[in-house]
């Protein structure tokens, strides 16, 4: 990708300050980010511009383009192993990636300005299951600059079917955000009811309590077996 010129560049940086965040400094003056208040934007059928199609490589090596994912609904993700929003948010992307594997709805991280051992050290330990592309450089967001600022992490993009973004969030987005940004888009396409999508939460919490009914279940009958301490002496 051609260097920008420098007025591209103080454009850039100009946009850059839209994001209305606290800033995060990872070096030097080009290591600045802008961690975004999470503030969503909606585009309604119509008056959506079509993402530009970009290509990366995922730590696994393989080669993906936004458009492989036509056809489906995308989050695409922009994140860094460095960036405390970004570590705070992937609990929601996770719990809504299970969620919604079967809505016609597909994950995709964007891995910026990062270190690949630490990147990857990241996704192992927090059991990302979805891929990301690895963009040291930050070119993907670059070709997003019309919609997000470049410097906006982490930063949240949902492209429709079509290939059109339908929404953007700007800083760590939430739960109930993000779910509510899914759903008309999940009813649109018909990919099925949101509403009937089986619930994380609900299902941890039925695990916790059949688990706690095993354990009492296994310490009577271990009482019942042996009788009391005292019976044996």
């Amino acid at each position: 990708m051609p260097r920008l010129s420098a007025a591209i560049s103080a454009a850039v940086l100009a946009l850059s300050g839209c994001a209305g965040g606290t800033e995060i400094q990872t070096g030097g003056e080009d290591d600045r980010f802008i961690s975004g208040d999470g503030s969503a934007t909606v585009f309604e059928m119509g008056e959506r511009d079509s993402a530009p199609d970009v290509t990366g490589t995922t730590f696994e090596g393989d080669e993906l383009s936004l458009s492989d994912y036509e056809g489906q609904i995308l989050v695409l993700n922009v994140w860094a192993s460095w960036c405390g929003p970004c570590r705070a948010e992937q609990p929601v992307l996770d719990e809504v990636h299970a969620e919604y594997g079967d809505l016609g709805v597909h994950f995709l991280g964007v891995n910026i300005k990062d270190n690949e051992t630490a990147a990857l050290a990241y996704t192992d330990n927090k059991g990302v299951v979805y891929p990301s592309l690895y963009d040291q450089p930050g070119e993907i967001p670059q070709a997003f600059r019309e919609t997000v600022p470049p410097r906006a992490i982490p930063s949240t993009l949902i492209l429709d079917p079509n290939g059109d973004i339908a929404a953007r969030v700007i800083g760590p987005t939430t739960y109930g955000q993000l779910t509510e940004l899914l759903n008309p888009l999940v009813v649109e396409f018909d990919f099925g009811d949101p509403e009937e999508r089986p619930r994380v939460s609900e299902q941890e919490a039925e695990d916790d309590a059949e688990g706690t009914e095993s354990e009492d279940t296994d310490e009577a009958e271990a009482t019942d077996e042996g009788g009391p301490a005292g019976d044996d002496e």
